[in-house]
């Protein structure tokens, strides 16, 4: 897991800006709640009215409601709209006014808007001609209007005539004897004294009414409520394409972030592996390499975009969505608790099910490539033996094997889905039930719970969201595993130190000459040496070949020059330079190395033949393939030199792949030619006709062949004769015929005795 973090970390700089960008998602998603909530409670049910004074007020309505207040408070009021009298008789409040004074004078006309409103309809549903503040008194208006609720007959809502005749009376009140604002304000205390909270509550909201029906007597109570719906709708609008644009801008760099992660991945495991000596090669498979290379890259890529997007949104947003409403006075958050401790039951549970699943995925995913490597390349024998039914179980099996760890898997995070469905649905209904009866007890509005599903909805998909994380993160985890271990294993085949490679690259003037000085190797693991104690020289314009019989280290001889193997003993040497002080770029710019079986690259003939480098021209190339018996072929094909290859060099032949990989090597013009059996796949008429037109080109270089049959070597002017490891014969054909018994026992099995006669003779004549 630490190694995810980790990628992450190279990257910090831009991850921060996703952080902040999070941030800002987050605040928008969690906004959009409260401003539905007010579209719905202030827009819709009161008119888009959002204070109890009024911006707008006529001067009956503010004188109405100042005869309710104390004279202190009255004159507040009056002088909040007294400066600016319009026109039409309609005072409009003061631009001025501080925030603390708007709070004073919007507590102070509170209980008036109340109690106007009350009146007005009271006035609305009584018999017309009756005095409405004579037949009750302000004492017993809530007593009346409550007995009014609770008959069966309905109720009137107050209109703005109901107000004027309500101002009307209490104009008129104003001037009866006796009547003082003292005494109004003991009565309107002994009133609302014996109010519960909730019915309070339930009263405030009349106050917002009242300001409703004073803007319908004005005639621009539609226009009020537009103007806040068109305010606030606005709002929400901009903090939705806000948080649009910033949820396709985390999306944009947390895909960067994870494709820069990928690339970096590839590239260290790419230049990891290709610094891997055959040593490093052999202990990973190329089926799990190929894995590690793309489906464990994949599966970090994946989770790094998952990380950044939701991992560390959730959070965010089910912690903003908790305290908002905790600090809502819904009194449902029980709810959340409860869904929470659900929630986080049902993650332990099915993380303790799926990880160990995750952890082994990875390992039968390499399996199964190994089985289809295997029996992709080798689908030739697998027909020649009649082996398709067992290869066929064998792949089966391990098809099978993932399959069913997979289904595991897959089968927990579906089942995950309705759980939390189940859950979502089931928190919606205890919301709506116990909101409904909240509703009904006047505590809380149709708004109120929307934005409260809603934030219960956000906290339960936070934990969804992490849920999914959580579940595949052990599988990305093992894959980052896998990844840092081909990264952190450290190639055993280096290029040696400024110091130790000075020599090396002060040489200017190569010859080519490549000196085995009493060389022994092992393999890695192996309990006793592949080669023992070799020694020998081999000249500039002189061929030496290396014979022997199958499995006696021919070709490990040969790979020690280029350094695919170091040395245990000894050393090999290059005009007297250790190999293992010379950088790997300089030695290998003067081998030209053919290996045993033909290796091509998807492209063109040209491009495979260019492949030693730059310098390589057209002419080098037609002249490399007519030395080696390609250009018959090559020119037979329509394209010529730009007929494709395919991958591997799977649509041309193995004698036409060998002799491209021999031309190959040739255009190079290298010092040193190493031929690993590369004449094996050639018939007997084209490897006489190459080995001779070879002999001509490379006059002045090092040739080494390793070959298995006795014509191609046999006008060399050295042979080595390897027999388990150890050198046992070295000179000429003739030499050896005379002084190796392996030699010979190896010519006599390939060669019939008149042969032998006939190479004797050429061979001495050769000499003189």
């Amino acid at each position: 897991m630490t190694k995810i973090f980790k990628q992450l970390a190279r990257h910090w700089a831009v991850c921060l800006v996703v952080f902040a960008l999070l941030f800002v998602q987050a605040y928008c998603d969690l906004s959009l709640p409260d401003y539905t909530s007010r579209i719905v409670d202030t827009g819709i049910q009161q008119g888009g009215i959002e204070s109890p004074l009024p911006e707008t007020i006529r001067q009956s309505t503010l004188d109405a409601l100042t005869l309710l207040m104390s004279e202190e408070d009255a004159d507040a009021l009056q002088n909040a709209y007294g400066y600016y009298l319009q026109d039409d008789g309609v005072l409009k409040l003061r631009t001025d006014l501080t925030d603390d004074e708007r709070a004073a004078l919007e507590d102070a006309v509170t209980t008036p808007d109340i109690v106007l409103y009350m009146a007005a309809a009271q006035a609305a549903n009584t018999p017309a001609g009756q005095d409405t503040l004579g037949m009750t008194g302000l004492a017993d208006m809530q007593a009346a209007r409550t007995e009014a609720a609770d008959t069966d007959t309905d109720t009137v809502t107050p209109s703005a005539e109901d107000l004027d005749t309500v101002c009307a009376q209490f104009a008129a009140m104003s001037q009866m004897p006796g009547f003082t604002r003292e005494a109004v304000q003991q009565q309107l205390g002994g009133a609302f004294a014996s109010l519960d909270d909730t019915l309070m509550e339930n009263l405030k909201s009349q106050s917002m009414l009242l300001v409703q029906l004073e803007y319908e007597a004005q005639g621009v109570a539609h226009d009020v409520q537009m103007r806040y719906l068109y305010r606030v709708g606005g709002q929400m609008l901009g903090l939705t394409l806000l948080m649009a644009a910033v949820s396709i801008a985390v999306g944009f760099l947390a895909s960067r972030v994870s494709a820069a992660i990928g690339r970096d991945l590839r590239r260290e495991t790419f230049a990891s592996v290709i610094g891997f000596s055959n040593a490093e090669i052999e202990n990973f498979s190329t089926a799990s390499l190929i894995t590690r290379t793309t489906n464990d890259i994949q599966q970090v890529q994946f989770v790094c975009v998952m990380l950044l997007r939701m991992v560390a949104y959730a959070p965010i947003l089910g912690i903003g969505g908790v305290l908002h409403v905790l600090n809502s006075s819904t009194g449902l958050s029980w709810i959340i608790v409860l869904d929470v401790a659900v929630l986080l039951l049902l993650i332990l549970f099915l993380m303790n099910i799926a990880m160990p699943k995750f952890k082994i995925m990875q390992k039968l995913v390499d399996r199964l490539n190994l089985v289809s490597r295997e029996i992709l390349t080798g689908i030739m024998p697998v027909r020649a033996f009649s082996r398709e039914r067992f290869e066929e179980e064998r792949f089966d099996k391990a098809n099978k094997d993932l399959m069913s760890t997979q289904l595991f898997t897959n089968r927990a995070m579906v089942a995950m889905m309705p759980f939390m469905t189940l859950i979502m649905n089931g928190t919606s209904l205890l919301i709506v039930w116990f909101g409904g009866k909240a509703m009904d007890a006047g505590t809380m509005q149709v708004g109120e719970m929307i934005a409260f599903i809603t934030y219960t909805m956000q906290i339960v998909m936070s934990f969804l969201m992490l849920a999914m994380v959580a579940v595949m993160l052990p599988r990305a985890g093992v894959a980052a595993e896998r990844i840092d271990e081909v990264i952190r294993t450290k190639a055993t085949i280096n290029d040696p130190g400024e110091a130790a490679a000075e020599p090396a690259q002060e040489h200017k003037n190569w010859q080519g000459e490549v000196e085995f000085h009493d060389v022994s190797f092992r393999f890695p693991g192996a309990d006793s040496d592949a080669l023992e104690h070799i020694s020998f020289t081999a000249k500039p314009g002189e061929t030496t070949a290396i014979i022997g019989s199958t499995g006696c280290g021919k070709s490990t001889l040969l790979n020690l020059i280029p350094r695919f193997y170091d040395v245990t003993g000894g050393s090999v040497t290059v005009d007297g330079i250790d190999v293992r002080n010379m950088p790997q770029a300089q030695l290998h710019d003067l081998l030209g190395y053919v290996p045993q079986k033909g290796v091509l690259f998807s492209g063109t003939i040209g491009s495979n033949l260019k492949f030693g480098g730059e310098h390589i021209t057209d002419a080098d190339v037609k002249k490399a393939a007519a030395i080696a018996q390609a250009t018959e072929f090559i020119d037979a094909k329509p394209q010529g030199y730009e007929s494709p290859i395919a991958q591997g060099g799977s649509n041309v032949s193995g004698g036409q792949k060998q002799r491209l990989s021999i031309a190959r090597a040739i255009a190079k013009k290298p010092k040193i030619y190493l031929f690993d059996d590369s004449f094996s796949a050639l018939d007997f008429k084209t490897d006489v006709a190459l080995r001779r037109a070879l002999k001509a080109e490379t006059g002045d270089s090092t040739v080494i062949i390793v070959a298995q049959r006795i014509s191609t070597v046999l006008h060399a002017n050295q042979i080595l004769v390897l027999d388990e490891g150890r050198l046992v014969g070295k000179g000429t054909h003739a030499q050896l015929m005379v002084t190796c018994p392996e030699y010979q026992e190896i010519a006599r099995s390939q060669l019939s005795q008149k042969e032998l006669a006939l190479d004797t003779l050429n061979t001495e004549k050769e000499g003189e």
